[in-house]
């Protein structure tokens, strides 16, 4: 059990990778808080080892009490993944100001409210997991405001490690390619637009939600223990092209 009596929160938990990091961290021993802006979320499935708390991200009130209701429910935190985001569709010139907000809300001021929450009840230590893309390296066409903020969560990442190293917290970034999810099955049903990714991607395949939710185990662990201010690629190869 590589994360066993630790206790975790995990946003944009309900579905994708979201989700399938919720699971691999309680079958590795793992008490988890699962949440997500839906108001019908349930993880009965998964027994007492799990609760889930409904929380938008772009509230720091609402990050802020979602950290303080895994204290309260399983007395610590020791992991944060701030996985929570949604998809863009705009370019530069086309972007408005609230597909901007919304997105830069979510996808960054999320991950640095999650940050900031954590770090603050977080009295002995412990990792800040935060979920970037290959779209924080590399342009790509339509998505203007996703690749900014991806590009921020990749230098809160950095920034972050050095503040938090002196408090015992580890901050790590995953980076994943394109992952079969809900958020991207509806491009992934385009025959041109997947023909494109798979032949983008040395390893010619579409990467699933299990190949960044072991990613995140190893960072949650204690293996990865001289690990801080990285940020990992799960993209098949993307971006060493």
């Amino acid at each position: 059990m590589r994360l066993e009596n630790k206790v975790a929160v995990v946003t944009g938990a309900m579905s994708g990778i979201g989700k399938k990091i919720g699971e691999r961290f309680l079958e590795e021993g793992a008490k988890v808080i699962f949440s997500d802006i839906n108001e019908d979320g349930s993880v009965e499935e998964y027994g007492e080892n799990a609760k889930y708390v409904k929380c938008d991200v772009s509230s720091s009130e609402e990050v802020d009490n979602l950290v303080k209701e895994a204290v309260r429910s399983f007395g610590k935190i020791d992991i944060i993944v701030n996985n929570a985001g949604i998809g863009d569709a705009q370019g530069i010139a086309d972007v408005t100001d609230d597909n901007w907000d919304k997105v830069i809300g979510v996808n960054l001021s999320g991950v640095m409210y999650g940050m900031r929450a954590a770090t603050r009840e977080m009295v002995s230590g412990g990792v800040i997991i935060n979920m970037s893309s290959i779209l924080g390296k590399v342009g790509f066409p339509g998505a203007i405001s996703y690749c900014a903020a991806k590009g921020g969560v990749v230098q809160l990442t950095h920034a972050g490690a050095i503040d938090l190293a002196k408090s015992k917290i580890r901050v790590n970034a995953i980076a994943p390619g394109f992952i079969k999810t809900k958020m991207t099955e509806d491009l992934l049903e385009m025959d041109e637009f997947r023909n494109m990714i798979e032949s983008s991607t040395p390893l010619g395949y579409l990467g699933d939600p299990l190949d960044i939710a072991n990613a995140a185990v190893y960072l949650a662990s204690d293996e990865s223990k001289y690990v801080t201010g990285e940020v990992i690629y799960v993209d098949g190869g993307w971006t060493a092209r």
